[in-house]
């Protein structure tokens, strides 16, 4: 399909033969001789700090055109203008393009519109655990394959996993005690416990606990307590 961007023109241009070139491969009509790299970028969405190109026949040496560099249009052949590196992923099963390496959970939950209410997740192979994406958090888009993202109704509080077994918890912190009580059903002061766990927030993404501590926790967190038998 070709994009007139002359709607409403007047009778005399109309007139005139329109000037066609194509960006990323959408095929374009214009009546401006000149459009700037920037506007180029413009007509698709394409971020100005991204490097676009003008594609070449002879000798072959792509051209690169600077945001303010203004490209003419009436020449002979149509013009191709493309960018060489574009990165492709999923947000709930609908294909995205982006022109950086790396995205925040911000974006994805924009581009998505993911409600701020709703969870964002790393969709994973089977077998292995989705990896929940916090706002702020940095996604490497140009790891290998295609990434998928998904959202997911929040949950009343989180569950945590204790020893492989999922708990409902519904503090925002949890302590070394209340960690162990999961674990064993009680907590023996008299006894020594070493409590390990990962897969935290950034306040403490992961570590050891020790009495009288408390940690922040999120959904997924996973712990490992052991009994330290003493004699």
């Amino acid at each position: 399909m070709i994009m007139n961007l002359n709607d409403g023109a007047p009778n005399a241009q109309q007139s005139r033969v329109p000037l066609k070139f194509v960006i990323e491969g959408k095929e374009f009509e214009t009546f401006d001789q000149y459009k700037t790299g920037a506007e180029l970028k413009q007509l698709v969405g394409i971020p100005l700090d991204t490097e676009l190109f003008l594609s070449i026949s002879r000798p072959y040496n792509d051209e690169l055109i600077e945001n303010e560099v203004r490209v003419n249009l009436a020449r002979p052949e149509t013009e191709y203008f493309f960018v060489k590196k574009k990165l492709h992923f999923t947000i709930n099963g609908v294909h995205y393009t982006w022109y950086k390496q790396f995205i925040r959970g911000i974006q994805i939950r924009e581009l998505g519109n993911i409600p701020r209410e709703d969870e964002l997740y790393l969709d994973l192979p089977d077998g292995w655990k989705d990896d929940f994406i916090e706002d702020d958090e940095i996604v490497d888009l140009a790891r290998p394959g295609v990434e998928h993202f998904i959202s997911r109704a929040k949950i009343q509080g989180v569950e945590i996993i204790v020893n492989q077994s999922r708990k409902k918890y519904d503090k925002p912190q949890i302590s070394f005690e209340e960690v162990v009580r999961l674990a064993n059903g009680s907590y023996d002061p008299n006894r020594g416990y070493t409590v390990k766990y990962s897969d935290g927030p950034k306040e403490n993404p992961k570590g050891l606990m020790s009495k009288g501590t408390e940690v922040f926790v999120k959904h997924n967190m996973n712990f490992n307590v052991r009994s330290n038998h003493q004699s």
